[in-house]
């Protein structure tokens, strides 16, 4: 499966953001000031990942991006899959050591920079590279497939813009947390995690339920399960073909599954929720009921929490009863 937006191709102009021209010449000579004083002092692992708002976009963005690719993690607290995302992104970052940085984005502090990066779903991951930006992907991505993202990031970053990245001193941060203890689970989810990074979906489903095997509750193995799950159904698509199959045959119910699986993980989640609700009000017997599994599938995917998916659930019941 290549996710939608993974790619990097399609530089585009961040000028609705700020004048990215000005911005990646003022990094220029703060970069070169430093060069002339004998360089920049090494960061600490910890400073590979920082919080970012619109006030101060323009410094630790557009202007850091002239020396290193910034990576963008848009995220809100009340989404599970960013949960999942945001930690995977920041032990990315450090085990980088200065080849990027990430900067994470709350969307609902941050409705502007939300706007003008036109984001339709979170989790939402940009990067930007010398004042330029480059959508990189939307939704549940296996860390195989974001890996491989960041290192074309890093080439894209070298070869057209000569970012060399940043020092760090692994030795900066002087109290590391404790290790935290293993629990009863561990060894199980990270086989899980391995078996998605290594492109093996069935072994990933089939850790995730022997994990719920022994405790049904477990939610990371739950929210796992599903984008496991999920990603099996959709990794064979033709999304075109998908999208056309739905458009032309509103009353397949197995072309509207298959075209809402796509809508989520491409992060288009109320467009996912919404072909759902409607596929169940106009059809009965196992056609609905078949529907209606799907889209309870899906919420386990964003997580119960999830406003959209209390939305979702209200809608359901509406046109059920």
């Amino acid at each position: 499966m290549q996710p939608r937006n993974m790619s990097m191709s399609g530089v585009v102009d961040l000028a609705a953001v700020k004048a990215a021209g000005e911005a990646k010449a003022k990094a220029e000579q703060v970069r070169a000031e430093a060069a002339r004083q004998g360089g920049s002092a090494a960061v600490p692992p910890s400073a590979l990942v920082i919080d970012v708002d619109e006030v101060g976009f323009e410094r630790d963005v557009l202007q850091r991006s002239a020396e290193v690719p910034v990576v963008l993690d848009f995220w809100a607290e009340w989404c599970e899959p960013c949960k999942q995302l945001g930690p995977l992104l920041e032990r990315l970052a450090v085990e980088y050591n200065g080849r990027f940085l990430l900067a994470k984005i709350d969307v609902d502090a941050n409705q502007m920079l939300m706007q003008q990066f036109g984001i339709q779903g979170i989790p939402a991951v940009f990067a930007v590279v010398a004042g330029q930006a480059l959508p990189l992907f939307q939704g549940a991505v296996p860390e195989a497939q974001i890996r491989e993202t960041l290192d074309q990031l890093i080439q894209v970053g070298e070869e057209r813009f000569g970012l060399t990245g940043i020092a760090v001193d692994a030795d900066a941060d002087a109290s590391a947390p404790a290790a935290r203890q293993a629990g009863p689970y561990d060894a199980l989810l990270e086989a899980a995690m391995s078996a998605l990074d290594a492109g093996d979906l069935a072994g990933a489903v089939q850790a995730y339920k022997n994990v719920l095997a022994d405790d049904p509750a477990h939610p990371e193995a739950k929210l796992g399960l599903a984008q496991a799950e999920l990603l099996t159904r959709v990794q064979d698509l033709d999304p075109g073909a998908v999208r056309k199959n739905a458009a032309d045959n509103p009353a397949d119910v197995a072309a509207q599954i298959a075209a809402a699986d796509l809508d989520l993980v491409g992060g288009h989640v109320q467009d996912a929720f919404g072909r759902l609700v409607e596929t169940v009000r106009r059809t009965a017997g196992d056609d609905r009921n078949a529907a209606r599994l799907r889209l309870l599938e899906l919420f386990e995917v964003i997580g119960v929490d999830d406003p959209r998916v209390t939305a979702a659930r209200q809608a359901l019941a509406r046109v059920l009863f």
